[in-house]
């Protein structure tokens, strides 16, 4: 069990910060940036939360490729910036827009082929997709 959660903690490393550790990157700077996609959990040992890094870890090019950051806050005590703003119960699943607002909110875990869509149905990310097809060569 230690093994495959150092395993997925790594392989999901590039693009997860959690809630609870100081250097996370706080909205308003993820603001234009990145995509952020919150995952409220009331314990690290949920089978949910499990489940739902499981998915993001099976797929990690598809997500970064859509400015994909995933935050993680499993600790409903603490009140942070992210559970005020969001009030979440139990779990959920929140993605939020490069703009900062909420694109979509699930209280279940969602498949990335989901996230994907939702992502590239919304008007900034079609507006990139253009802008790398008209892009000339170098």
């Amino acid at each position: 069990m230690k093994t495959r959660a150092l395993t997925l903690f790594c392989a999901l490393l590039p693009m997860l910060a959690f809630a609870q550790e100081p250097a996370q990157p706080t909205l308003e700077e993820l603001k234009w940036v990145a995509r952020p996609i919150i995952v409220f959990a009331d314990s690290p040992a949920d089978p949910r939360l499990r489940q739902q890094l499981a998915a993001f870890e099976a797929e990690p090019a598809e997500l970064e490729a859509r400015d994909v950051v995933i935050l993680v806050d499993t600790d409903p005590a603490a009140n942070g910036p992210l559970r005020l703003a969001f009030r979440p119960r139990d779990f959920n699943v929140i993605v939020l827009g490069k703009d900062g607002r909420v694109a979509y909110r699930k209280p279940d875990p969602v498949t990335v082929r989901e996230v994907i869509r939702l992502i590239d149905r919304m008007p900034l990310r079609r507006q990139e997709i253009e802008d790398q097809r008209t892009r000339p060569l170098n």
